[in-house]
């Protein structure tokens, strides 16, 4: 019972793409990756050389510098959020990033979330999103209980768009609210404060379990300028609120360092002396393994044309270790692939759409579209997801779905029914989730495949993704409906009428498709990150080792006792 029965899972390449296609995939697929990197070093470089030149002249290291020398040595930084706020300007300024690094790290073994404000756009302000972004980066810390570092240079709110990043339920005082969430969850918190810190800036850091600060950094609830104006003294912010104050008088801070350099070994100091990573217990013996087919040639799997199908356990075969995978109830729901495998060596439950055509569930009319959401796949989805909830075991969700079926026989069988209850599990798991939206996540399907507001720890997009109700050409017609006929052609004859509705429908159609843009959701922080294709098994590897690094603060059973075991049994097809 306890045998977890992985085998073999994928072909090579050119077994099941020729290779025309995969190099026509790849050319696609390498513009979009080129134009990703460069906006991601856009993002990274802030404000420019000229604010890089500005903090290194106070004798400072950059926000990203900083997290550089955080991290240990050649591992990687997963940032998340990098392209919130994208596009959008205030006034005449953009805030990269949202004026805010928040990236997983690795620090001395230990998987830590980190969260530094760039002191290189507007002195570390906050901005509107910068809370949002902030808040969700903490909520990813305490769904995994991962510790926090904090990188403190903020000169509290950018004061002339306050109104829409002071009030609110996520405005910026729920980042306190957080604070305090993650110390009543035992999430280890460690701040270093680096330099101005003016009120949310010096609020951040006080809950934190240890607070470092520098000999240029200071924390208050209102900097010099404010008091000189309000009281008319004459003094400076280091003098209110400085090392000497915080560190020797009021407590309010732990530990007084030189430099930004000094503040970064001694936070790897505290972070060492937490417990270490649990994974290589949770392996249970197994040794990491990559997987048997190479990750990189998922870039050229994948068609860039989202009308075209691909082999989706050809995508499952280049994530997981040595390619081997336990496909739970393969002979039901054919639309939808559950199953088991190891990532770095820990086992991880995987939910992905199956493309292409399937035989109709029922039997009636030859073969449908996958893609797509049946009764047998929702229930089957729904009581894998259940189980893996009960075996602690953390869910990746594959989306590439363009919606549930519809029609007469849908409703007839309940389809509404299967669909909710699909919803209510995944919206009450208590293990971790992990959602990829690879291509299509298209209406109530990407909420059934715990998109973002169903409060997967991480959501990420690809080049490719597109999320919306429906695509851009369905629902201009939809919205014009009553203006076309049976066969959605315009029912006036009025030459001038025409002519505005055909517009019309051009103008709702590119708006649509405007909003699908991968970059529009990470803008918006409708999804968390956008990420290659072939970053993809990079990223489960992070995902499936911060899942297990704590022990004690979730469920997570051994192979002898999953409910996986007894949910194969009782369906298994017998000869």
């Amino acid at each position: 019972m306890a045998h977890v029965p992985l085998t073999p899972l994928g072909r090579p390449r050119d077994s099941f793409l020729d290779e025309s296609s995969y190099q026509r995939h790849r050319e696609a697929m390498a513009e979009k990756n080129a134009l990703l990197e460069e906006r991601r070093a856009a993002v990274a470089g802030g404000w420019g050389d000229k604010y890089v030149q500005r903090v290194h002249q106070k004798g400072k290291l950059t926000a990203r510098e900083r997290v550089e020398a955080l991290r240990d040595e050649g591992s990687p930084v997963r940032e998340v959020g990098t392209f919130a706020n994208h596009g959008v300007k205030f006034g005449k300024l953009e805030s990269p990033a949202a004026g805010v690094v928040t990236a997983f790290c690795l620090v001395d073994g230990r998987w830590c979330m980190v969260i530094a404000n760039d002191n290189t756009v507007a002195s570390g302000s906050w901005w509107p999103k910068t809370p949002e972004k902030i808040e969700r980066a903490q909520e990813m810390a305490l769904r995994l209980s991962i510790p926090v570092i904090y990188l403190v240079d903020c000169s509290g709110l950018f004061l002339p768009e306050q109104s829409r990043s002071f009030p609110g339920a996520t405005g910026a005082g729920h980042i306190f609210k957080k604070n305090a969430e993650l110390a009543a969850g035992g999430v280890p918190q460690i701040a270093g404060v680096f330099g101005d810190c003016i009120a949310g800036g010096g609020y951040m850091p006080i809950i934190s379990d240890r607070v470092v600060m520098t000999e240029q950094a200071y924390m208050v609830i209102a900097g010099a300028a404010l008091i000189k104006g309000a009281k008319s003294q004459h003094l400076s912010s280091l003098d209110i609120g400085g090392p000497e104050v915080h560190v020797h008088q009021s407590g309010c801070a732990d530990v007084r360092v030189p430099d930004d350099t000094a503040a970064i070994q001694v936070i790897r100091e505290e972070v060492g002396k937490l417990g270490s990573s649990a994974a290589d217990y949770y392996r249970h013996g197994a040794d990491a393994g990559l997987p048997h087919f190479p990750p990189h040639e998922l870039d050229g799997i994948f068609p860039p044309d989202h009308r075209m199908t691909y082999a989706a356990d050809e995508v499952i075969a280049r994530l997981v270790d040595r390619s081997l995978f336990w496909e739970v109830l393969p002979d039901r729901g054919r639309e939808m692939i559950v199953g088991v495998g190891r990532v770095n060596g820990l086992y991880m439950g995987f939910v992905a759409n199956r493309q292409g055509l399937i035989d109709d569930p029922d039997g009636r009319d030859g073969q449908k579209p996958a893609g797509i959401l049946y009764r047998e796949g929702i229930a089957k989805v729904a009581a894998f997801s259940r189980a893996c909830d009960a075996d602690g075991i953390p869910i990746v969700w594959l989306q590439d779905i363009s919606g549930f079926d519809i029609g007469v026989e849908a409703e007839r069988q309940g389809l509404l029914g299967y669909g909710s209850s699909l919803i209510y599990t995944n919206s009450t798991n208590s293990v971790p989730m992990f959602t990829v939206l690879l291509r299509k996540a298209s209406g109530a399907g990407y909420y059934a495949m715990a998109g973002l507001p169903y409060e997967p720890v991480v959501q990420l997009s690809t080049p490719l993704t597109r999320q919306s109700v429906m695509e851009g050409r369905t629902l201009a017609i939809a919205a014009f409906n009553t203006k076309l006929d049976d066969d959605f052609e315009i029912l006036s004859e009025d030459p001038e009428e025409r002519a505005a509705i055909e517009q019309g429908m051009r103008d709702t159609e590119a708006r649509i498709e405007g909003d699908m843009d991968p970059y529009r959701s990470a803008s918006q922080m409708d999804t968390d990150e956008i990420v290659q294709m072939n970053e993809l098994r990079g990223w489960l590897e992070m995902f499936a080792e911060a899942a297990h690094q704590s022990s004690g603060t979730r469920r997570t059973k051994n192979p002898r006792i999953w409910s996986l075991h007894d949910l194969a049994a009782l369906t298994e097809v017998r000869g």
